[in-house]
């Protein structure tokens, strides 16, 4: 009994290993993330006030002249150019994080899988700060002169800095996940849950989604709805465009494999006959009909497909039964 039991304990041990090795590894890349944007951060707060200036400078430039933004909380002036750093901070910190996360799962990956996920790491940190300078320099312009025109008479518009920063933190996020349509779109296509034909049968639904999504993630203004519906619509488009250039290829890599190995469909299943007959002689059963069929079905590799393993373990208990019938 002692010595089962210490059987058991080690092949416990040897499952646990790898385990905790695997929860040290996370820890200490999620803790090289953190230094990271701790050292980012340090640096930015300095600057803390002039990069707030930065990013209010799309809504100054509209307002009316003598106009100022404001500050309704306490400690609004000290918390919110630190709140801004801190997310600036983790979005400068983007690819590096995209980095410690790959590494950390490449070495689980195959060849062909590291080959396709390191560009699509690549393109989705692209997209995602490309969508955020479109909202910056093409988005917010256009929607804060919408927004300062349409200032009732009498009204002074002095936007709260806390609230700003909320504002604008929020379309900085949807315009980054926004841009990430195509490489949506091509994982769908490369797992197989769908093809390019089947995207394009769904353009009519991906329109009205992304009206819904910009009326959604966007203020209540039309200028806002359709400066992110429309780059949703057309990156959609563009990940169908390279949703086709992948089936194709993968099609021409299928027929050329073809090409190259004619005879690959159906050696499994001369392989899986002979097998068969192979078991059937060494269990004393097979008849010389059996064998001379089996034989004549070899010959014709065209008849055979792979057999699954269930088909395999059905044909060795038909024979076993054949046995036992038999008896000694």
């Amino acid at each position: 009994m002692s010595t089962d039991q210490d059987t058991q304990s080690e092949q416990q041990m040897e499952h646990e290993q790898p385990f905790m090795a695997h929860l040290i590894e996370l820890r200490d890349r999620i803790l090289r993330i953190v230094v990271v944007v701790i050292a980012i951060f340090v640096v930015l707060f300095f600057f803390a006030n002039d990069l707030y200036h930065i990013v209010a400078a799309p809504l100054l430039a509209q307002l009316p002249e003598g106009s100022t933004m404001i500050a309704t909380g306490v400690a609004a002036p000290f918390l919110t150019p630190f709140k801004l750093s801190l997310v600036t901070s983790i979005f400068i910190a983007i690819p590096y994080i995209f980095y410690q996360f790959w590494s950390f799962v490449a070495p689980g990956l195959y060849r062909h899988e590291k080959r396709l996920a390191l560009p699509m790491l690549v393109s989705s940190v692209f997209l995602f700060y490309s969508g955020i300078v479109f909202s910056f320099y093409v988005v917010f312009p256009l929607m804060f002169a919408f927004f300062t025109a349409t200032t009732p008479e009498g009204v002074s518009m002095m936007t709260d800095i806390s609230q700003y920063l909320d504002f604008i933190l929020k379309m900085f996020f949807a315009f980054g996940m926004a841009f990430e349509v195509p490489i949506i779109t091509i994982v769908l296509t490369i797992t197989g849950v769908t093809n390019a034909d089947k995207l394009a049968e769904k353009r009519p639904y991906i329109i009205v989604g992304s009206f819904v999504i910009g009326m959604l993630l966007t203020p209540p203004d039309i200028i806002s709805q359709i400066l992110l519906a429309i780059p949703i619509w057309l990156l959609f488009e563009l990940g169908v465009v390279f949703s086709r250039i992948i089936g194709k290829r993968k099609t021409e890599q299928e027929a050329q494999e073809q090409a190259n190995n004619p005879s690959s469909g159906s050696a499994a299943g001369t392989a899986a006959a002979t097998a068969t007959v192979a078991t059937a002689a060494a269990a004393g059963t097979a008849s010389e009909e059996t064998v001379a069929s089996a034989e004549t079905d070899m010959a014709d590799e065209s008849r055979y497909k792979p057999m699954t393993d269930e088909e395999m373990e059905a044909e060795l208990d038909a024979i076993e039964r054949e046995e036992n019938e038999e008896g000694p």
